[in-house]
């Protein structure tokens, strides 16, 4: 007894799993997208280090003896 080869190939739906790997990468693909925007927006002033002078303040040892 032999079976017939059907001649429909069809898909099968896609699965929860395949949908939840499609909205992860689109999720991830907007997130990259937002960071890149907010590094465009800080991106002048991210290596112009000159502007932040750290203050400091220099004491004897004196003063603590």
């Amino acid at each position: 007894m032999s079976t017939q080869l059907s001649s429909e190939n069809r898909k099968q739906p896609a699965s929860v799993y395949t949908v939840m790997l499609v909205l992860s990468m689109l999720f991830l693909l907007v997130a990259v997208i937002a960071m890149f925007i907010e590094l465009n927006r800080w991106y002048p002033d991210y290596y112009r280090t000159n502007t932040a002078r750290p203050q400091a303040m220099v004491i004897s040892a004196d003063t603590f003896a």
